[in-house]
């Protein structure tokens, strides 16, 4: 499409390079990162780290930071452009202009096994090989990928997306948008279990896993129920591949949970709270709203509201990094200590 139509499909107040210069205006075939971009496609700059890639990318056009200097710099390269606070953001809008996920159309296909008393939405699409089990709900336009193996008792909300060989355990409830990623297990039995003199009593877990709307679960990551209750992750919430959430935890709307994190049972996380891959919380830790844990983070104990962990256990990031400086000195700080004890043994 050409570069005006990216422009007016976008529908966004950001200033672009057509005010100046109409007869700029491009054929744009696709999107491109800036180090690859080539003729007729359109990139992104976000930062001073990429921004001398504006004197030498081969793209057509490009989404730019409010950077004066740069937006004059492309056009004097013959480069159109369109300026934004967020041009990362605006980027992920143009993309969605060029590329659509695929999305079978509505069919239930003669290889799935649906139990007579499931009750399907309008517009499904249910494929080979699946399987519902008895009283599960499913909303309108949801698409059910093959193999994926649904548990008695669940429900699951409009427009949601189950990819292929994921496994929804019963009475699991899944809001609308929502996309579950190939092989991740949702409300599984959490790891419950009494010691005694001769060893574990199973727990059972008689509880459920929730899901609000717009929740995202990555590839391989598990979601566990609980004994009593619920695990319930609010709206929006993000998670990623081969992420571990056990029985019980309470995690809140719009967070990012990265690859390979892991939750013990009962913990609470806030709102806008990101754990960096690899984090670790011990159980019935509670995450303050809008708290950030760098990878691989350990945490015990509460982390406050806006507050910034890092390390094993964790800690105040500043005081981390400050720790961090003393940590690569160490080997010159003993030799200075060796120093000290030798002049003080002489005396």
């Amino acid at each position: 499409m050409k570069f005006s139509e990216i422009v007016q499909k976008l529908d966004v107040n950001a200033s672009n390079s057509l005010t100046s210069n109409p007869d700029l205006n491009p054929e744009i075939a696709g999107v491109a990162a800036i180090e690859e971009a080539t003729p007729g496609s359109i990139s992104y700059i976000e930062g001073g780290k990429f921004a001398a890639f504006v004197g030498k990318t081969a793209a057509s056009a490009l989404i730019l930071p409010a950077d004066e200097a740069l937006q004059q710099q492309a056009t004097e390269r013959g480069i159109a452009w369109i300026a934004t606070k967020d041009p990362r953001l605006l980027f992920a809008k143009t993309i969605a202009l060029f590329y659509k996920p695929f999305h079978p159309a509505p069919e239930i296909h003669p290889a799935a096994v649906i139990h007579p008393s499931a009750e399907i939405g309008n517009d499904v699409y249910i494929g080979p090989h699946a399987v519902i089990q008895a009283g599960v709900k499913i909303g309108n336009y949801v698409c059910v990928h093959p193999n994926v193996v649904i548990y008695p008792e669940v429900q699951i909300g409009d427009r949601t997306i189950l990819h292929a060989n994921c496994t929804i355990h019963e009475r699991a409830r899944i809001g609308a948008n929502c996309v579950i990623h190939s092989g991740a297990v949702i409300g599984a039995e959490g790891f419950g279990f009494v010691p005694t003199p001769h060893g574990w009593f199973k727990m059972e877990q008689s509880g459920c896993t929730v899901l609000e709307d717009g929740v995202e679960v990555g590839c391989n990551s598990t979601i566990d129920r609980p004994a009593v209750g619920e695990t319930r992750i609010a709206q929006n919430t993000k998670i990623d591949n081969l992420v571990q959430i056990g029985h019980g935890c309470q995690v809140g709307s719009n967070s990012a949970l990265a690859a390979q994190v892991g939750l013990a049972g009962g913990v609470k996380v806030g709102n806008r709270v990101l754990l960096a891959g690899q984090v670790g919380i011990a159980n019935q830790a509670k995450i303050g709203d809008g708290a950030i844990a760098s990878a691989k983070a350990g945490i015990h104990n509460d982390v406050e509201p806006g507050e910034i962990v890092s390390g094993i256990p964790a800690i105040s990031h500043k005081h981390f990094l400050k720790t961090a400086a003393i940590y690569n000195r160490l080997p010159e700080m003993y030799q200075i200590l060796k120093q000290l004890q030798r002049r003080f043994s002489e005396k």
